[in-house]
């Protein structure tokens, strides 16, 4: 018992003393860090999608919508129904009451829409909300 309460003290021992050897100190160290991270976060492009309080910026929504969840809406506007082309209307600003117009011009204008670049697609379904 006593050799491996000695043991774990010398290991202590040499660990605190080549921290301090090295010159390495905690404080250093974590600034170096969060500096590094701080210089990448600020320069990257997506930085800019997000308010202060780490909210999306509305003008992205639709954009990150489509990013995150396109095989389920193409599903959706396929069958002119579904809880994805429900709330990519939504999004859009389509009222409750013209939903299912929405619905069934967005079904109309599936192979188009299907067929075209993401930026395209977006403008496209802009217009269909109108």
């Amino acid at each position: 018992m006593r050799r491996i309460d000695l043991w774990t003290g010398l290991l202590t021992c040499s660990t605190v003393l080549m921290l301090f050897a090295s010159g390495c100190t905690l404080k250093g160290t974590t600034n170096e860090i969060t500096d590094t991270t701080s210089n990448v976060t600020a320069s990257t492009s997506g930085r800019t999608w997000f308010t202060e309080d780490g909210l999306l910026r509305p003008e992205h929504k639709l954009t990150a919508f489509m990013a995150l969840n396109q095989t389920n809406v193409e599903q959706d506007l396929a069958r002119g129904q579904g809880e994805y082309v429900t709330s990519l209307g939504t999004l859009l600003g389509v009222p409750n009451d013209q939903q299912s117009a929405f619905y069934a011009k967005a079904q109309g204008a599936f192979e188009t829409l299907m067929t075209s670049d993401h930026e395209a697609r977006l403008q496209q379904f802009r217009t269909l909300a109108r």
